[in-house]
């Protein structure tokens, strides 16, 4: 590759991927779309790029590292239904419905099953980098995908065991493919000894003599040297996969795993990091460049309906088994859409099967360009979920709540209405019930309400924003309401209403942000709690305690933060945060509480304030 290529290539990512980012594509589309543009088919400053591929491969090589070394035994025990139940029926369930549809349409049927488990892969690189991104890898949909992916990932080394014996024609190019390696001239079980020991090396190796090798060039402290040992040990990989006729990817994600419990894997993460981003970057660039836009301009309703039938079955399939699986509608879609592309691997599987006689280039062909354009297709398919289909589905199960009639609630003469119930609300009720105060709790989450039955906690369904729901909740016999909820509109509505129809109730309302707690202030609240505050301050004792403030004074600072944020949120409720008046305020209450603090700090202790130290958790001793 010459640095005429390498100028094309790195100017023509650092155009379009800020672009395609700008506009919400993402950064893998992004690199597709360069691809593209340089190509043969449309700018022509490039080739084809076999030589670029082959770099670029690496890039693949490295992610599949690092997912192993992501492999820690805690979490392949977590994810092992997922990983395997979910894993496998998508494989199986995928790979038949494609293969049905091969047989349908006249071919044969060894051709067929390979087909199906080729196309049933998705791209590993773009849907993590996709999800990352929009920050989706730790919600049930990413994991369920990880999970899926990685059983893919391992099904690969098993899809190209089985392809010699799915051969159907003779094999085209076979002899070149086969000029290398030491497993070209052996028989099948000769190379199946080979290829096994060859996994068996891999693994002895990073087991028990990487993690010296490892410690040694660490002792150097030269982290140049470590990340030219990382890179070493990734590309020795690589040359014995190749030489045995394995994925190196495979080989590599081997490696990652038996490292996964390595000191040394956090390191190993930042130094492949970068090395990572750049070759993925210019694998896709690759990708896109290679598209036959002959093909495409030829047989454009076919290529269209590959295309759009791929996607289309793949995700129907998966939501479907995502629903069967527990997840709940918008995470479903979220999974069937992420994963209804062809993915690298199937480029591997591919050339493998030309060169063992399952596909010929002819059939080939039209494969590849589905199996690129579904690939392309991918960040669209995730701003089509976020953009249109996530916001319907929400507004579907709202509009669900609301045609629920709300619960028959007993007369009672609990003394407090406790609206919400989740991760805030559940503290609130629970030291209100261990003190024995009744509270009437109105939820309108259906899921929670049946989780906290399953704790014997009774909560109502019904919207606090209705006036007759109040009053049958016992709203004129309570002495207050406690007001929990994030929405910020729906939580000023109760407070309007409240104050409307039953202005005895004391209202204790928490605040979401800074802005809502002005809100209802200027609604009339007296007792507003800012979510954050409350633990924020705590953690802050608990800091000074640590280094050795007395325990009063670490106490005493917390009330005086506690006091003078109140007065502050008092104070700037009534000033709009845009005007300037508002930024003057609330550095004169900065600079006033600082001085007060000092003072505080610089009070001689009395005998009262010792008595704080007495008392010591037994974690400070």
């Amino acid at each position: 590759m010459s640095l005429q290529q390498i100028f094309i290539y790195l100017a023509a990512a650092v155009i379009t991927v800020p672009l395609a980012k700008r506009f919400g594509l993402g950064s893998v589309l992004g690199y597709l779309i360069a691809g593209v543009i340089i190509g043969p088919s449309v700018g022509g400053w490039v080739g084809a790029g076999a030589d670029v591929l082959h770099v670029a491969e690496y890039g693949v090589v490295m992610m599949l590292f690092l997912i192993g070394l992501e492999l820690r035994p805690a979490l392949l025990w977590k994810l092992r239904v997922p990983i395997l139940g979910l894993g496998g029926s998508q494989m199986l369930a995928v790979a038949a419905a494609v293969a049905g549809i091969g047989l349908l349409l006249g071919f044969h049927w060894k051709t067929c099953i390979a087909l199906g488990l080729t196309l049933a892969l998705s791209s590993t690189a773009i849907v993590l980098t996709v999800l990352a991104e929009k920050r989706l890898l730790n919600t049930r949909a990413g994991q369920s995908s990880f999970s899926v992916l990685l059983f893919q990932d391992v099904s690969v080394i098993l899809i190209i065991a089985l392809f010699p014996l799915l051969a159907t024609v003779a094999p085209e190019n076979a002899s070149a493919a086969h000029a290398s390696g030491i497993t070209a001239h052996l028989s099948g079980w000769q190379r199946a000894v080979i290829t096994l020991g060859a996994v068996i090396a891999v693994v002895l190796a990073g087991r028990f003599a990487l993690r010296p090798v490892f410690r040694i060039v660490a002792s150097t402290g030269l982290r140049e040297l470590f990340t030219g040992l990382t890179l070493l040990i990734i590309i020795g990989i690589t040359l014995l996969m190749v030489a045995v006729g394995l994925s190196p990817a495979l080989g590599a994600f081997v490696a990652g795993v038996v490292l996964a419990d390595s000191e040394y894997r956090h390191q190993l993460e930042t130094d492949l990091e970068p090395f990572k981003g750049l070759l993925l970057g210019l694998f896709f660039i690759t990708v896109g460049a290679g598209l036959d836009f002959g093909l495409l301009m030829t047989n454009p309703g076919m290529i269209a309906g590959c295309v759009i039938g791929l996607i289309l079955v793949k995700s129907m399939i998966q939501v479907i088994l995502a629903r069967l699986f527990g997840l709940e509608s918008g995470s479903a879609v979220t999974f069937g859409l992420g994963l209804a592309q062809s993915g690298e691997f199937c480029f591997v599987l591919i050339n493998i099967g030309i060169t063992t006689g399952v596909f010929s280039n002819h059939f080939a062909a039209p494969v590849t360009a589905t199996i690129a354009l579904s690939m392309a297709f991918t960040p669209a398919l995730f701003l089509l979920n976020e953009r249109f289909i996530q916001p319907f589905l929400a507004k579907k199960n709202a509009r669900s709540h609301q045609e629920r009639e709300p619960d028959h609630i007993p007369i009672t003469d609990h003394p407090v209405i406790l609206v919400g119930f989740g991760r805030f609300g559940h503290i609130v009720g629970r030291m209100l019930k261990n003190q024995g105060v009744g509270c009437t709790v109105l939820e309108t989450d259906p899921d929670q309400i049946e989780l906290l039955a399953r704790f014997d906690v009774k909560a109502y369904y019904g919207d606090a924003t209705r006036e007759d729901l109040l009053h049958t909740a016992g709203a004129s016999r309570a002495k207050a309401i406690v007001i929990t909820l994030a929405d910020e509109e729906k939580s000023l509505a109760i407070v309007e209403l409240v104050k409307k129809h039953h202005p005895h109730l004391t209202i204790f309302a928490r605040a979401h942000s800074r802005q809502h707690a002005y809100a209802l202030v200027r609604s009339g609240v007296r007792h507003v709690f800012l979510e954050a505050l409350g633990s924020a301050v705590d953690l802050g004792v608990a800091a000074l305690r640590d280094l050795g403030l007395p325990a009063h004074q670490a106490v005493r600072s917390a009330q005086i933060f506690k006091d003078h944020d109140r007065q502050m949120l008092e104070d700037l409720s009534r000033i709009p945060t845009r005007e300037s008046l508002y930024i003057s305020r609330l550095k004169e209450h900065m600079e006033t509480l600082r001085k007060v603090m000092q003072e505080d700090h610089l009070r001689q202790s009395d005998d009262r304030d010792a008595g704080w130290n007495v008392t010591r958790n037994k974690d400070e001793e």
